[in-house]
Order: structure tokens, then sequence, then C-alpha cells
């Protein structure tokens, strides 16, 4: 489902996913590197492979999606929770799709506003990810959430012909907590 609660950092806000968002994914998604860091998008999207994905989006009660932009409206990439309910975890996606704002702490503030809505309002006992093992950035942003590094699956990934290893980390409910 797209969410419609709007989650509102020092920098950045987490709002709902709108129609007219998905021509700057599907511009942005034509970045091999990004591609790449994504893990799940292999070729540049058409428009209606982006429209078709914001449907099924829309309709999944298991996810929860926010576009992340900028306090000033500057629109930054997408975040999600996959939910598992029974269990009471989650696996979340982050991408900062625009580039130029690489490195500058959006990522990780939306990161750490998505885990307060994770634990504090869905009241889930642990949030999980996966990372491409080479993803240095992605992985001191993550560690700066409280994400633990839990495994490694080696030759896990291929893209553009070269095999790579995915990361598993993870963070707990209680250390989330005890951090704050």
């Amino acid at each position: 489902m797209i969410s419609e609660s709007i989650l509102t950092g020092e920098n950045v806000r987490l709002r709902p996913v709108q129609e007219s968002d998905l021509p700057h994914f599907q511009r942005w998604l034509a970045d091999e590197e990004l591609r790449r860091w994504i893990g799940s998008v292999e070729d540049q999207p058409t428009m209606e492979e982006e429209f078709d994905w914001y449907l099924g989006r829309r309709q999944d009660p298991e996810s929860v999606l926010w576009t992340i932009e900028t306090n000033g409206g500057v629109l930054l990439g997408t975040t999600e929770l996959r939910l598992s309910p029974p269990n009471r975890r989650a696996e979340v996606g982050i991408s900062v799709l625009d580039r130029t704002h690489w490195g500058h702490g959006y990522g990780t503030e939306a990161m750490r506003l998505v885990l307060e809505y994770a634990f504090d309002e869905l009241e889930l006992i642990r949030v999980e990810l996966t990372t491409d093992a080479a993803n240095a950035r992605a992985i001191r942003s993550y560690e700066k959430c409280g994400f633990i590094r839990e495994g490694l699956m080696r030759n896990h990934r291929v893209f553009a012909g070269v095999v790579g290893d995915t990361l598993m980390m993870a963070i707990l409910r209680e250390d989330w907590l005890a951090a704050r």
C-alpha cells in the first residue's frame, strides 16, 4: 500500500508516492550504477512498467511505500517496508535515486524515520535488509542507524555479468529502543 502517513525529519520528509513521481523514477533508473546498488532493477523500466509497479504497491497490503523528499520539496527517491505481520518483522528497502544528493545524509535520516515508524507505530520486533556487499556508502549509513551485519551470501548477485556478494543486516526493536 502507498502509505498515507507523512513522516517529517529535520531535513527530509516521507510522503505518499504520487503518480507524478513516476517519470522522475523512470529517468533516474537509466543510470546503470544506480541500478547496480538497487539490485532488483536490471534495465531501465519503461513508463508502463513504472506505472505497473506503482499500482502493484498501492494494492499490496504488506508493503508500506513512501517517497523521500527534502523538506523543501525536492524529490530524492523511495523507501519501503515489506511486512511479515505474523512474524512482526519487515524488510526495508531505500533508494536515494537522485545522485546529486548522495552523501548528504538524506538516506540515513529517511531510514531513521522509517525505523521509528516500524518500531513505534507498527510495533515490529525486527527490521532487516540486504545490500550489495561492495556498497560501502550504504553500509555506513545502515550502521549509523543501528543495523548489525548478520551474514554474507557469497556469489549471491549478478549484475551486468559481474558476480557479487550480498550482505544481510538487521536491527531489533530492543536495540532501537536502547539507542534512543
